[in-house]
């Protein structure tokens, strides 16, 4: 048994059982990277064998897998026996041999693959640098895609025991281009290698599945954000010098137009400089002011020059627009026929408007307040040669003087309605002058010659008195007997009218900016500000940019004398224009400009100066001097008006004017058009003042709030019951007229005791009566000593009731008895009368 133990082989590990150790049956694998694999080799079932919690990672489609040498089939179980024990023995070490070499060309396997590998991704890393220096060459473009592939398997990887069973699919990823590096030379490069972070970068590129990666043709290519297009478009920038490093552009020089006053602002907005820019321009020149304060023209130059501009001066009238007929007629070659305009003047309840009614065929009178035009109408009415005439009906009241002046300036052709029965008025005499102060022909039409008493030719002979000859007494003035309530001899008028028109050859160019003039202005409540003006020349289209007086607007629609709109206005039109920014005055020229700039830079010119004009004393002198002394002496009679149209609020101003006397006069705090506010209600409370209202009524808050602070509310529709009323309120707050009427003189010529305390004064009258109770003046020296009145009154020992001239009597005053003989009394009655302005 010794020698048997001597010659048996000494075993380094124990036997083979169910529960092997590690070192038996096992082939270790080393990596470059510091990875070890083992396999086991002796095993019935091809399993394998890693570190515990390792998962084998899928392997690669290009690199065929190595399969380990199979092992031999272990035989039967027999029973011990020496001889199976050396076999076994012998098998062992045979198997040892085998799995070392097995091992060893493992290992030259895994060292020619990293080879391989290793020259693989030299070439990738070259061919990256390449792309990347010709991506910067040319213009920034979506980063390429790059075609997937199959993952390989690492050299470390166990070979799979079954060649037969399919090898599981590999994951596709599609790898992001990674950010531009600066190139580094190529010595310095170490070839990538396979490891645990290049496959959790591809497993942190591949991305999760969306709707562009499902749709893309590039089998679900990765497209860049929005983000890193904006970051490789600001990096571009930045290359090329976009931030802060662009060339510096030329300084564009301007022509500055710059007026005798300007702001600073306005002429920073001309020089298209920043107005911080002149302030302290300004302020190194020793000017420390705002941009919202005026400078001189000398001061603006400096600014201009320096800030390398083009200074032109102009003046303030170059601004404004100047409407001049004869340096701004049309060429006659673009004049087109236009309809004539006819204003219809004379007295009131003449038949103006009736005669209207009768052409027109509407009934314009029924909607008159007292049956009176207290505004200007503009009509057209066809004629039946198929021609047009423009009417323009003016009122007749006397308050409306500055109307008719302006209906009259405005027309070609004046009709003068004279009532057959009445004979010329004042206002027909006030037409007349008119007319001939405007240079217009006139057609004098003689109405109502249907009534009784109608005397035409008394009317032809009065209208000689005023120089006017119709032309049946041989004069040149166009006469004509009509009837506008029975329309009688209406065709006649119009012939004649047309007949004047054709002489005249009236024209205007049409194709040229528009001009025309106010006839009449108001405030409506839902289209705002509203003028009917009248176009001279020039066709005014919807969209126009105009100024008329100082405001300003854009035409928003365009109204016919029928109510209809129309989208443009020809010459010898009357229209409603809608769109200003206020209410102009009557009478002002509205004009179409290129721009809105033009438009308000003229408006806020004729603007300021309006404010000049109001706030500019006029100089003292020796003929005003002591006018303006009694005015100022004189009560006020403050009124707030309103009324519906701007000629009736001018009328309106004017008519209260007239009532001012040396003792009251009438001051206007406001006059405006539209209805009543409740801006207007705290002005007339603030004041203590009526608000007369002309055809027109306040809101429902401001008649709460007159309602709360008592203002006095006066309504009027006719402005004679209106200039009526004010003037009875101007004499009542005036009081009552005190008229004194001397009686009598008596001269004393001695004086008595009379009681205890009274003196008695003996009188010789001089001069008219002395009656017991009346007032009476006691003079000294023709100094009024005081003012009492008799209270006894005796003739010897009778008292008395009068005593008359050349007799001696004696009186007792009351209230005095300063009496000296030579004083004078003065006797008077006191009458107090209403007083009418």
């Amino acid at each position: 048994m010794s020698d048997e133990n001597e010659n048996k082989p000494t075993l380094t590990r124990k036997p083979l059982g169910l529960r092997r150790s590690v070192e038996s049956g096992e082939v270790k694998q080393t990596f470059s990277h510091g990875r070890t694999n083992k396999v086991v080799v002796e095993v019935k079932r091809r399993k394998l064998v890693g570190k515990p919690g390792y998962e084998p990672e899928p392997e690669a489609a290009t690199v065929p897998p190595v399969a380990a040498p199979p092992p031999p089939i272990a035989a039967p179980a027999k029973p011990a026996t020496p001889n199976d024990i050396m076999s076994r023995q012998e098998r062992q070490a045979k198997l040892l041999r085998e799995a070392e070499e097995a091992r060893l060309g493992m290992l030259e396997e895994s060292r020619r693959r990293e080879d391989e590998q290793r020259a693989k991704a030299a070439e990738l890393e070259k061919q990256r640098a390449e792309d990347n220096r010709n991506a910067e060459a040319a213009t920034p473009s979506p980063p390429p895609v790059i075609e997937t592939i199959e993952a390989e398997t690492t050299p470390d990887e166990p070979a799979s025991a079954d060649s037969a069973a399919p090898p599981p699919a590999a994951r596709k990823f599609t790898p992001v281009e990674t950010p531009k590096r600066p190139a580094r030379d190529e010595k310095k490069k170490e070839p990538a290698r396979p490891g645990k972070n290049d496959r959790g970068a591809d497993r942190r590129q591949s991305g999760k599945l969306t709707v562009n990666r499902a749709l893309n043709d590039d089998e679900g290519a990765r497209a860049r954000s929005l983000a890193a297009l904006k970051r490789a478009r600001e990096k571009e920038k930045r290359i090329q010098g976009g931030f802060g490093r662009r060339e510096a552009q030329p300084k564009q020089s301007r022509e500055v137009k710059v007026p005798d006053v300007i702001t600073v602002q306005e002429l920073a907005v001309r020089m298209a400089e920043k107005g911080s820019d002149l302030v302290k321009a300004l302020f190194n020149m020793g000017m420390p002011i705002t941009v919202n304060e005026a400078i001189d023209q000398d001061t603006a130059e400096l600014l201009v020059t320096e800030f390398g501009h083009i200074m032109k001066r102009v003046s303030d009238a170059d601004i404004d627009i100047v409407h001049d007929d004869d340096t701004e007629k049309d060429d006659p070659a673009t004049l087109k026929p236009r309809p004539p305009v006819v204003a219809v003047m004379g007295h009131v309840d003449h038949g103006k408007t009736s005669l209207l009614d009768a052409l027109r065929g509407a009934n314009v009178t029924a909607g008159e307040a007292g049956g009176i035009t207290q505004h200007i109408g503009a009509y057209q009415v066809a004629t039946g040669q198929g021609g047009l005439i423009t009417f323009l009906d003016t009122p007749g009241h006397e308050a409306f003087t500055q109307m008719r002046q302006r209906g009259a300036s405005v027309t070609d052709i004046v009709i003068l309605v004279v009532a057959a029965d009445d004979g010329l008025m004042p206002q027909s005499i006030e037409a007349i002058k008119h007319c001939k102060a405007a240079g217009v022909p006139m057609i004098v039409a003689i109405n109502k010659i249907d009534k009784d008493g109608a005397n035409p030719q008394k009317i032809r002979e009065r209208l000689l008195e005023h120089e006017v000859v119709v032309e049946a007494m041989g004069g040149d003035v166009q006469d004509v007997e009509i009837s506008a309530l029975k329309k009688t001899n209406l065709d006649g008028l119009i012939e004649k009218l047309a007949l004047q028109a054709e002489l005249m050859e009236l024209g205007a160019n049409p194709d040229r900016s528009a001009e025309a003039i106010v006839v009449e202005a108001q405030l409506d409540k839902g289209r705002g500000a509203v003028a009917t003006v009248l176009i001279k020349r020039g066709t005014l289209h919807r969209g126009d940019i105009f100024v008329v007086g100082s405001e300003s607007g854009k035409v928003r629609a365009i109204i016919d004398d029928k109510g209809k709109p129309v989208k443009k206005a020809t010459p010898g039109m009357p229209v409603e224009v809608l769109g200003l920014s206020g209410v102009p005055s009557a009478g002002d020229m509205l004009t179409v400009v290129e721009n809105e700039a033009r438009a308000r830079e003229v408006a806020g010119y004729r603007k300021e100066q309006q404010n000049k004009a109001r706030t500019t004393q006029a100089p003292v002198s020796m003929e005003n001097l002591f006018s303006n002394v009694a005015a100022d002496r004189a009560m006020e009679y403050p009124v707030v008006i309103k009324a519906d149209v701007q000629g009736s609020a001018e009328a309106i101003v004017t008519a209260l004017n007239n009532l001012s006397t040396d003792l009251i006069k009438v001051r206007v705090l406001l006059s405006g058009v539209g209805g009543i506010t409740e801006s207007d209600m705290q002005l007339a409370a603030s004041s203590n003042c009526p608000l007369i209202g002309f055809n027109v009524r306040p809101n429902s808050k401001a008649a709460a709030l007159a309602k709360r602070d008592g203002v006095r509310l006066k309504y009027f529709d006719v402005i004679y019951h209106l200039t009526a009323d004010i003037a009875k309120e101007m004499a009542g707050e005036l009081g009552p007229e005190i008229i004194e009427t001397v009686v009598g003189r008596a001269e004393v010529k001695d004086v008595f005791k009379s009681g205890k305390r009274d003196k008695a004064a003996g009188l010789l009258v001089t001069d008219g009566l002395i009656k017991k109770g009346l007032s009476t003046r006691l003079t000294r020296e023709d100094v009024i000593i005081s003012a009492t009145k008799i209270a006894s009154l005796r003739r010897f020992k009778d008292d008395v009731d009068e005593v008359r001239a050349g007799m001696e009597c004696g009186v007792v005053l009351a209230d005095t008895n300063d009496v000296q003989p030579g004083d004078m009394l003065e006797i008077f009655e006191v009458e107090e009368r209403e007083r009418v302005l």
